[in-house]
């Protein structure tokens, strides 16, 4: 069973700033490539020309109709092969690969066609899709669809960068994070 990840990078950023994508994008990715359970990763642009290493890009013209239509746009660049798709924000930088591998194996073993990471009781990312729900999703994006939730809180929040003092919160992990390379 093929597993596309599609990393959702078109945003404007305007609490940011600008391009946050530019600075949150390789962390993301990296932690997306290491991720098990994932064949393909696609990275949806719009607002923003960013530079991706190591991932398919698809642009969405229409991004600025929400975030469903970024994701519509992931969803039909992916093959026919493809089965399910893990949908990661490229503003959260400290997504953990297991995380994603978690919601993988819950959506293998038959656990929904909709399945998010949970921290705390609460719904978060990724966020798993068969491919048998990918024409429900709307402008607001898959949070409209109801999930099953998969506790990842023993393996910390992906985090959510908005602004330049969100990602001066983060700074400390990103940097221990790129220690290894």
């Amino acid at each position: 069973m093929t597993v596309a990840a599609i990393v959702l990078a078109a945003g404007a950023g305007s609490r940011f700033g600008g391009a946050k994508q530019a600075t949150l994008l390789p962390y993301v990715l990296r932690r997306v490539r290491a991720a098990s359970e994932v064949d393909e990763i696609v990275v949806v642009l719009g607002a923003h020309e960013v530079a991706v290493k190591g991932a398919r890009v698809v642009h969405a013209t229409d991004w600025g109709l929400g975030p469903g239509a970024s994701l519509r746009a992931g969803l039909g660049a992916l093959e026919p092969s493809v089965e399910a798709a893990v949908i990661c924000l490229a503003d959260g930088p400290l997504l953990a690969p297991a995380a994603i591998n978690r919601i993988v194996e819950a959506w293998r073993h038959g656990a929904g066609g909709v399945i998010a990471a949970s921290y705390a009781g609460r719904r978060g990312h990724p966020v798993c899709l068969d491919r048998r729900v990918w024409g429900q999703v709307p402008n607001e994006g898959a949070r409209m669809l109801e999930p099953v939730l998969v506790a990842c809180d023993d393996l910390g929040e992906p985090g959510d960068v908005d602004t330049v003092e969100d990602l001066s919160e983060l700074e400390k992990a990103l940097t221990e994070d790129t220690s290894d390379d």
